[in-house]
């Protein structure tokens, strides 16, 4: 058995293939998946496991240098937008490298999944609760 926070083979399978710039969405269970990308869903039920609780766990596996959000998420989700801007922050602290935070509209957003290696689908059941990943280096 695996000795670390993140349990989900499926997962930590596309971390550990995913280079640099590469990208892994983190989404709501309502985020449409395209079908060019792998879907790893999570989803158990709603709000199980929820948006912030799976992306502290991916944070500890993968290097992440900028992310990408739905502008939506500040105007109709400020408590999951400030309490991912608090963890990005603890992230960036954590990998000694600042995360880079863009935001794009919903429909672009949306648009930008196809680049994924993966949607990882949680049970977060509220608005625009998701986030493109880019993935960066461990070394400088």
């Amino acid at each position: 058995m695996r000795k670390c926070a993140l349990l989900n083979s499926d997962l930590a399978r596309v971390i550990a293939l995913s280079a640099h710039t590469d990208e892994i969405t983190i989404a709501d269970a309502g985020l449409p998946v395209p079908e060019c990308c792998e879907r790893i869903d999570l989803a158990l039920t709603h709000g199980v496991p929820a948006f912030i609780d799976t992306l502290k766990i991916v944070a500890t596996e993968l290097q992440i240098e900028s992310v990408v959000i739905a502008e939506e998420m500040l105007v109709y989700n400020c408590a999951v937008h400030t309490q991912l801007l608090q963890l990005l922050d603890e992230i960036g602290e954590a990998q000694s490298h600042p995360i880079r935070l863009n935001t794009v509209s919903h429909q672009a957003f949306k648009t930008q999944t196809a680049n994924s290696r993966a949607v990882v689908r949680t049970g977060e059941c509220t608005p625009y609760a998701n986030i493109i990943l880019q993935a960066g280096v461990v070394f400088k």
